[in-house]
Formats: structure tokens, sequence, C-alpha cells
């Protein structure tokens, strides 16, 4: 049964993992007003160097002794996906309130475990799905209810990248350590905003393939910028660089899925983001943006409506919505933004695409 914090009581976190999601993270905390107060991490240099732009935050040598620091009102975990679960699991023992990064595990057994976890922890667990604040998503979500698009019947979901595996040869790319490729780190985004946004039924069917053309022989690999980088020379690729997928849910709706790390694509080819289709109007917007496109028609006429969106920097504004809200969650003033068991329903959506790809055919989700 999870606890709630008074209003009263000063909001002090603490994140585990200082690497760069991790700074993104404290960033985002402090400007929701959160006191970012200690951090963890399996190198403690970088935990020292993270802690120097957050005046009075502590470095804790590991985990165990930040969740032991009981002036914490809650704890971000920002480690390797592989590290999530038991993270999480441990968090919610210790009776902390936990935002967990996403993916929230492995695959769907993983996040069975930890909603068992959850059940029965004193503290509120809110996962990672940022996307979901941002203002184009919200907007896109409040036309959905308003009837706007009438009934959805098919969505597109897009990232491409033309060189952006994340740091080539570490965790991002040792299967072991993430699960998988630009599926399970872009997808698990854009799927849960078309699940979110869209509110289809029970999805029925997945049919996939992966490709990995991109990061063997690593050395080869050509790319202006890495974000988790830099590459490691002689590290693993055991990942896909490129997904894409066909998802059938009840009531016919359907959905496309295209995610790529890496490619010869030139930029701007294909236009990213998220795209729904309804008998009444169809709409665009991408996830982390401000921009939402409403395609209808009015007084027999055809014509594009953009919605006013709140005058903010969509990124940014997602993340500190996203702190907002755990805020919120903490206090009890509100639900958590993302729960564990919506994350487990798209986690069962990436197992499934993994699964046809693996063996060839549609596959039951």
């Amino acid at each position: 049964m999870a606890t709630t914090t008074s209003t009263a009581s000063p909001l002090r976190l603490g994140i585990i993992g200082s690497g760069g999601i991790g700074a993104i993270h404290a960033d985002a905390a402090t400007r929701a007003g959160w006191t970012v107060a200690a951090f963890a991490d399996a190198e403690p240099a970088r935990a020292e160097r993270l802690a120097a732009s957050h005046p009075g935050a502590k470095v804790h040598r590991d985990a165990a002794a930040l969740l032991a620091d009981s002036s914490l009102a809650a704890v971000s975990i920002a480690t390797p996906n592989a590290t999530h679960r038991p993270l999480a699991e441990q968090a919610l023992a210790a009776g902390r309130h936990v935002l967990l990064e996403k993916p929230a595990g492995l695959d769907a057994a993983e996040c069975d475990a930890i909603e068992r976890i959850a059940a029965r922890s004193r503290g509120i667990l809110q996962i990672g799905l940022v996307c979901r604040s941002s203002p184009a998503s919200r907007v896109a979500r409040s036309l959905v209810e308003a009837g706007r698009l009438g009934s959805i019947y098919q969505a597109r979901a897009s990232l491409h990248r033309r060189r952006g595996i994340p740091g080539l040869g570490g965790w991002f790319t040792t299967r072991s350590m993430s699960g998988g490729g630009p599926l399970i780190d872009l997808g698990v985004h854009v799927i849960d905003l078309v699940m979110h946004v869209a509110s289809p039924g029970r999805a029925l069917r997945a049919s996939g393939v992966v490709y990995a053309h991109f990061g063997r022989p690593l050395d080869d690999y050509r790319f202006h910028d890495m974000w988790g980088g830099p590459p490691r020379p002689g590290g693993p690729f055991d990942v896909e660089d490129h997904a894409t997928a066909l998802v059938r849910f009840e009531g016919g709706f359907s959905l496309e899925v295209n995610v790529v790390w890496a490619s010869n694509l030139p930029e701007g080819a294909l236009r990213d983001g998220i795209v729904l289709f309804g008998d009444r109007g169809g709409l665009s917007f991408e996830p982390l943006g401000r921009e939402v496109t409403l395609a209808t028609e009015e007084d027999g006429h055809l014509v594009d409506v953009k919605p006013i969106t709140p005058p903010e920097e969509g990124g940014q504004a997602a993340w500190r919505r996203q702190y907002e809200g755990f805020a919120a969650a903490v206090r009890g003033e509100a639900p958590p933004l993302a729960t564990i068991g919506e994350c487990r329903r798209v986690q069962q959506v990436i197992d499934a695409i993994y699964r046809s790809a693996q063996e060839g055919r549609e596959v039951e989700v």
C-alpha cells in the first residue's frame, strides 16, 4: 500500500545513475522544484562530477547506501536497462517513491515482477515515459478525447536516425544489458504514445522484422556524434539497428512501427513522429514537440488545423512536467503519469515483435 508525502515536506530526490540520462533527470527535477540531494553510481567519480553541479548533494558509494538515506522522499533510477528491475525492487522494498526510467524491464515478465513488489510497497512507482508529458502529446490526447478524430483505425509511429547508434560497443549495444536495440530504446516511447493517445483495445498479433547492418565491424561505423559515447573499440554489438512491425489490435485498429538507429537515409526523407488516422480527422505530431496538425473537414472544406500549444520548449517542458507529475503523485494529489501496468502492455508488444522477427512469422501478443 503506497503512502504519500505531505505537501509541507521538502521533496528531496536521490538519483541512481550519473551518466547522460542521470544528468537530464537531475536538471529536470531541479527545474520542477525538487531538491536533488544525492547521487550514486557504479563509477563514483562520475557521481562526484554531477554532484558538483548540485550544491549540497551527497555522493553515496552504491544504491543501497543511497536508499538508506532517510532524508530522501524519492529516488530516480537512470541506469542501464538490465539493472532497472533489481534496483526498482530494492527501492520499492525500502519504501521509497520511485521514478523508473524506461523500459521498466527487459521484458514483460520483469514488469510483472516489479508490479508485484510495487503492490506491497509503501512507495509510489512512476515509469519514465517522458514523451507523454510533451505539449504536443497532451494536445493530441485532448483532441482524441474530444472526438475530433472520430473512430481511429490506424496509426504510424516512426523515429529514424541517419547515424544514431548510442554508446556503440557499450551496454546499449549489448543485448544482455539493453534487451535490444532501437525497438526497446525508441520503440517503447512511440508505441506507448500511440496506446496512450489513441487508447486502442488489446494488442492481438504482431509481425516484425529487425536488421543489423551498421554496427559491425565497429571501427567502420561513421558518425557525427554519439549519445552514450564514445564508441568502445572491440565492444559488443549483438542488437538490431532497425526494426519495423505491424501490430493488430482488437476492433480492427492497426499500428505500423518503424524505429531506426542507423540508415542510409537522406535527412528529412521521412517524417518522424506519430500519425493517427480517424474517420472524422487525422493528426500528426512529434513525440517531444510542440506542434500538432489536425486534418479534417469543416463546412464542406478540407482544412488543416494547428491548435495553439503552450509557449514552452517541447523536450524541456516534457521532462519538467514529468517531475511535476511525480511530485503530485508523491504528495497524493494525482496518480502517477505512467504506471507499471501500462508499461507492461507496451513491453508485451515489443516482446511479440522480437519473437516474430526471430521466428519469421506473425505471432500472438
